[in-house]
């Protein structure tokens, strides 16, 4: 019999018993899509309501994360990589510990979100695909970076020099084109909710 070099996890408050104090099944829903899609903005809204319903949630997006964490990192294929790497592994420990957890990040490729969810766990993991059109986003451009690439001073943009491969069959897709910010977000509640209920 193999010995257990973690035996720490024995002794630790077990998970069922944490998801019954906090009344709520973990899920760690991953957010995709292009710059500009949206994410961020239906990531903290879906906050807000399941906050408000009583749900314990955590956002995890660029803003938390590249400046702390995840600090040293850049935009490279592989430093995506590790970025989304350690993002998942976060996101693990968080639905251990009985909390859901939204995270927004590109994650362009199929092998990177395919990575995040065998590091969380299918049971866990739910691809949603933030859905919009590269011109859309171009013309959102809040951060001024689709500019910044045509121009050439950043390297690897999705969407520009880099490619974004779109989910073949998500969890859910949410059109940010078609529907408002409301609608996406009630959406995105209703599919959730029986997930996440005891």
């Amino acid at each position: 019999m193999a010995e257990n070099i973690f035996p720490i996890y024995d002794r630790l408050v077990q998970f069922e018993d944490r998801c019954r104090r906090l009344n709520q099944r973990p899920v760690s829903l991953w957010f995709c899509g292009l710059s500009g899609s949206g994410k961020s903005t239906i990531a903290i809204g879906l906050e807000k309501i399941l906050f408000q319903k009583g749900y314990i949630v955590q956002v995890l997006d660029g803003d938390n994360i590249r400046n702390g964490i995840n600090s040293n990192l850049g935009f490279s294929v592989e430093d995506r990589l590790e970025n989304n790497r350690r993002v998942a592994e976060i996101s693990k420990l968080y639905n251990r510990s009985g909390l859901i957890t939204i995270n927004s990040f590109i994650s362009p490729t199929k092998d990177i979100r395919a990575h995040a969810k065998a590091i969380i766990g299918e049971e866990f993991f739910k691809e949603i695909y933030i859905k919009a059109s590269l011109d859309v986003c171009e013309k959102r451009d809040v951060k001024g970076l689709y500019k910044k690439a045509r121009r050439g001073e950043i390297k690897g943009f999705t969407g520009i020099d880099s490619p974004f491969e779109v989910p073949e069959v998500p969890f859910l897709e949410i059109d940010t084109e078609k529907h408002t910010l409301d609608e996406c977000i009630q959406s995105l509640f209703k599919a959730i909710e029986p997930l996440i209920r005891i």
